[in-house]
């Protein structure tokens, strides 16, 4: 686990994982909530559940950057 949060801080891995969010947090944004924005009909919850939804592409970013580093690794030590 040390070694997968160790993996998780590397600058290189946060800011590919930050221009994930970026990228596809809005589309996903824009997809479950775009019609109250539209509207302006959004609720404080509704604006926390965008916020969540940012970080999902983040965390799915980070997650495969690990196992690919894992794997990198593994493979060099061969």
């Amino acid at each position: 686990m040390k070694k997968r949060l160790k993996i998780a801080k590397e600058p290189a891995v946060i800011r590919t994982a930050f221009r994930f969010a970026l990228i596809v947090g809005p589309i996903l944004i824009l997809i479950n909530h775009g019609d109250k924005i539209i509207a302006g009909e959004m609720q404080q919850l509704d604006w926390f559940k965008c916020f969540i939804t940012l970080l999902v592409p983040y965390t799915v970013s980070t997650f495969s950057s690990i196992s690919a580093y894992l794997v990198c690794r593994e493979q060099a030590d061969d």
